[in-house]
């Protein structure tokens, strides 16, 4: 075994690693997540970063858009809530990078796969604007083939852009009309 090949396993698992505590920290500290809401921008930036980080386990992060694109500007609560998600989504990446092979026996994934190798980043993008629980696994699917995480990142904020933005602005119209305000 080569030290390059040594270097990468334990790049694998330490990702591995991080996915796995991240995600757990954020489940059991769910609650107080919450009272990020009146920290306003940074808040939301990190709401949905925790919400983006969990792997295959959904966060309420998309919800938490959807009310506070209500009390702030929405354009505002966009841009920061996908820039946070956007960051969030690398635990995903960092997973598919560090274990490829566990996640290649879930069937959907064997679907999701083929998909992002035929289009790439614009998988990405499209998987990240839709509300999906799938993202996560396209996440995996560009960290197992080595997409560049520049390029992930990049189709990732895009996505998640045009996913915030509907979010905060169906928040910011449809509130006030839901409660009679």
């Amino acid at each position: 075994m080569t030290a390059k090949n040594i270097r990468m396993i334990v790049l694998r698992v330490l990702a591995f690693l991080f996915v796995v505590v991240l995600t757990v920290l954020i489940i059991v500290y769910s609650k107080e997540i919450e009272r990020f809401k009146i920290y306003g921008y940074p808040g939301i930036f990190l709401v949905t970063l925790m919400a983006n980080a969990t792997v295959l386990i959904p966060a309420p992060g998309v919800a938490f858009v959807f009310a506070m694109g209500n009390m702030l500007n929405p354009f505002g609560v966009a841009l920061v809530a996908s820039a946070g998600g956007t960051l969030g989504e690398l635990s995903g990446y960092l997973a598919g990078f560090s274990s490829q092979a566990i996640i290649e026996r879930i069937n959907i994934y064997k679907k999701i796969e083929p998909f992002v190798i035929k289009y790439g980043g614009w998988a990405v993008l499209l998987f990240a604007a839709i509300p999906n629980p799938f993202f996560d696994l396209a996440g995996i699917a560009a960290g197992g083939l080595k997409m560049p995480v520049h390029r992930f990142l990049i189709f990732c904020w895009l996505g998640q852009l045009i996913k915030m933005t509907c979010f905060a602005f169906a928040g910011f119209y449809s509130i006030g009309w839901i409660f009679g305000k």
